[in-house]
């Protein structure tokens, strides 16, 4: 008998900023990952993919500063809920602001990334993001 295959799940770019969409998307492929990834464009689109019917991903990208929800706000519904409470959400902004580093972790980020300006160094951190959260680190039973 063969045990069946874990299901790859898909990891949820949260972005608003086509290029840093484009490149975190490539630095992801770079990877050589398996996992699909959903782009959510807006913090109520996160919420809405997060909270929909479809299993949840293995790990939430998310950028601080995006329409109609912020950042912050989308980490708050995520610690706040029983469903998805323990999902890795790593934090991937521009933002330099301590205020913003101490309230993501005040609310429950397992991680927080400044972008890079240089292309090359964004790519690698990316890159090593996703390989960390999509295959090396396990996730809670409750979420699988």
């Amino acid at each position: 008998m063969t045990a069946a295959m874990p299901t790859v799940r898909p990891i949820l770019l949260v972005e608003d900023n086509p290029d840093d969409e484009y490149l975190t998307l490539r630095a992801l492929r770079r990877g050589h990952l398996a996992n699909p990834v959903m782009v959510a464009r807006s913090g109520d689109e996160a919420l809405r993919q997060v909270f929909g019917p479809s299993p949840l991903p293995c790990v939430v990208l998310l950028d601080l500063k995006l329409p109609k929800v912020s950042g912050l706000e989308v980490l708050r519904q995520i610690r706040s809920s029983d469903r998805a409470r323990l999902l890795p959400v790593v934090i991937l902004t521009s933002s330099s602001e301590d205020r913003d580093m101490i309230e993501s972790y005040s609310l429950g980020a397992n991680s927080y990334v400044r972008k890079p300006v240089n292309i090359d160094e964004f790519t690698e951190a990316v890159r090593q993001l996703g390989l960390y959260w999509a295959l090396i680190s396990e996730l809670p039973p409750t979420l699988l």
